[in-house]
């Protein structure tokens, strides 16, 4: 008969050994779900830019719906380790939330400053004071991202307790 302190340390070491595909599976979704999200609010229903505003509406159109595929072959590519993880009863959920923090963060922190500002295929509206829109998008991004990174140093902390005990 298995104890509770079994499985309890069968499953701290199942997390252990699997802990970055846990990091990987969370942040592809909350890369795939972020770029979802910006092309669904501000390419398609704001109608502010497309992913690509450098030529005809045509080809802007067409790039968003590349970007569009990319970002949902992203979420579903998360999903589909997220569902092996499970199966695998190695899923840990605060870890892969740092990843989706992680994931969200770093696409939206690239998309406002190379995508917006290195590389100007778009901007995220056309106005004459677009640096309140940069100014949010990018804080934001970096809320994101130092969130991700605390959850995540704290899972690596209590895996590095867990395997030392």
């Amino acid at each position: 008969m298995e104890t509770n302190i079994t499985k309890r340390s069968v499953t701290s070491e199942t997390r252990y050994h699997f802990k970055m595909r846990n990091t990987i599976s969370g942040y592809l979704f909350g890369l795939g779900f972020v770029a979802f999200f910006d092309e669904v609010v501000f390419h398609q229903l704001l109608h502010w830019h497309h992913f690509y505003d450098k030529s005809t509406t045509s080809i802007g159109l067409v790039s968003d719906g590349l970007f569009h595929a990319f970002s949902w072959f992203a979420t579903i590519g998360g999903l589909f380790l997220f569902a092996d993880l499970r199966r695998r009863s190695a899923l840990w959920l605060t870890r892969w939330w740092g990843g989706v923090l992680l994931g969200a963060g770093i696409f939206q922190f690239f998309d406002g400053t190379i995508q917006h500002k290195v590389w100007r295929i778009h901007q995220i509206r056309y106005v004459d004071n677009v640096y309140i829109y940069d100014w949010i998008w990018n804080i934001t991004a970096v809320i994101m991202i130092i969130a991700g990174l605390m959850i995540t140093l704290r899972t690596n902390r209590r895996t590095k307790d867990a395997k030392h005990a």
